[in-house]
């Protein structure tokens, strides 16, 4: 596996090398059951405030919705950019329509403007 692979690229690389030899879930309904179990297992270390613990499930998160994600034979790296994409479009929107700075600006004033640019 190459080291400088972008690592949701090396976790579908990892996942997809582990379904050739055979390990592999059964079906969708299960690779979902991983992410919520992951899910739990991120809020869980959030109580314990330990940030390597933390960032581990959340690692652990991650690799589970990129499983999900291929079991829907949708692409995670796309998917991720498209909506980074949308963000950007609307974060721009803001900032466009904004009738005084940002930093300015109450939550409540922008999450106003972000559904604007949702329409």
């Amino acid at each position: 596996m190459p080291k400088g692979l972008p690592a949701i690229v090396k976790a579908l690389r990892l996942q997809e090398k582990a379904k050739a030899v055979g390990f592999e879930w059964e079906n969708i309904e299960q690779v979902w059951e991983k992410v919520e179990e992951e899910l739990a297992e991120v809020k869980s270390a959030i109580l314990t405030d330990d940030k390597a613990e933390i960032e581990m499930e959340l690692g652990d998160l991650f690799f589970a919705l990129i499983n999900y994600a291929r079991f829907l034979n949708i692409d995670p790296e796309s998917a991720l950019e498209k909506v980074n994409q949308k963000f950007i479009y609307r974060f721009q929107f803001i900032e466009q329509n904004a009738q005084k700075p940002l930093v300015e600006m109450t939550l409540t004033e922008m999450e106003a403007l972000w559904q604007a640019a949702k329409m």
